[in-house]
């Protein structure tokens, strides 16, 4: 733990990476420390400056000062983390980006399925943010520092997000999300025939305790957080349906889940179950059919159709779609035809 002692010496700097060095010019009037590195640092905040002090990241001349400290001519000045800079970890690659927009505040990325959305578990290559990280320099941090991330979708899924520029917008996209005044549509292929047209799915959502890989419903609300998900039915193919989902939030893995706990699993979703046949006949033809399917399509059926959100700094409205990915078109096509050219078995 870092002491929060103003001139306190730091035992642990083994622990700590340097991210930040400065040195207080001779002419240098006293400063607070915070006001001081909000003019140094790009994208950084009051907050997360303060913040960075609070949990004794901040020091001058080698010792741990409070956000209170100023500065003055000939301070040595280092902001310091656990982790190292991100300069460091995520090497900046030329991945080709799907661009749908793109201003000084913001991009709305459409992401292909396969591609990993930030550095995890020891892989620092061939994520988004490298791609990101090639695309631009000194993008924003999130609260969980994180470049340009104001949200995240699964590895396997495709469709949009957005990313902030600069640290203005990510803390009004942020709030946006948390305020659950953006709009969100995914499409989605799910096991069986689902009952009602239209619905809602609430129940808080956490880690499994069983599999720390999977996340699951909590319907008494003992543990997780809070989900809902609204559904609709768009088109059924007698063993599978095509369903539109819309978040009010957005908890990891919601739709998947929330689908599942409904009794329907995304079509190829084998994390959790759908990667197997759970219903239609026992006829061989079927379940070679079934087995074409999900080699046209080896991921789960999900895709990020619509976003909204309100722009951080004019104010406006911006609405974004994305078209069904080839592979995910393909399959529906093949269970349409399916439908319509095979009878009652």
């Amino acid at each position: 733990m870092i002491p929060d002692t103003q001139g306190e010496e730091h035992p642990e700097e083994a622990e700590l990476f340097e991210h930040h060095s400065f040195e207080a010019a001779s002419g240098q009037e006293p400063l607070r420390i915070d006001k001081y590195l909000m003019n140094l640092i790009r994208n950084a905040t009051r907050n997360k400056i303060q913040q960075a002090a609070r949990d004794g990241n901040i020091r001058v001349n080698d010792r741990v000062v409070k956000q209170n400290y100023r500065v003055k001519a000939g301070d040595v000045v280092k902001v310091l983390f656990e982790h190292p800079p991100y300069e460091h970890l995520i090497k900046p690659e030329a991945i080709p980006l799907d661009i749908v927009y793109e201003d000084d505040a913001l991009m709305v990325i459409n992401k292909p399925a396969g591609m990993v959305v930030h550095p995890g578990h020891g892989n620092y290559s061939g994520t988004l943010v490298n791609a990101l990280a090639y695309h631009m320099e000194d993008l924003p941090l999130n609260s969980d520092n994180r470049p340009g991330l104001v949200h995240r979708i699964d590895k396997d899924t495709s469709g949009l997000l957005v990313v902030a520029k600069t640290s203005q917008a990510m803390a009004n996209l942020a709030r946006q999300f948390y305020d659950k005044t953006t709009e969100r549509e995914y499409i989605a292929l799910v096991w069986g025939n689902v009952e009602e047209d239209r619905g809602s799915i609430e129940g808080a959502i956490g880690r499994n305790p069983k599999n720390r890989l999977q996340m699951q419903v909590f319907p008494d609300g003992e543990q997780g957080k809070e989900a809902k998900t609204n559904y609709e039915v768009l088109e059924r193919f007698r063993y599978v349906t095509l369903v539109s989902c819309r978040l009010e939030t957005g908890r990891t893995h919601q739709i998947r889940v929330h689908m599942k706990y409904l009794g329907h699993p995304l079509f190829n979703d084998a994390r959790y179950g759908g990667d197997r046949i759970l219903k239609g006949t026992t006829f061989s033809k079927y379940r070679q059919f079934v087995e074409n399917a999900f080699a046209m399509l080896p991921r789960q059926a999900l895709h990020a159709h619509t976003l909204g959100f309100t722009h951080p700094e004019t104010g406006k409205w911006m609405a974004f779609k994305s078209d069904l990915p080839e592979d995910m078109s393909a399959c529906i096509s093949k269970w349409q035809h399916y439908t319509r050219h095979v009878g009652d078995e």
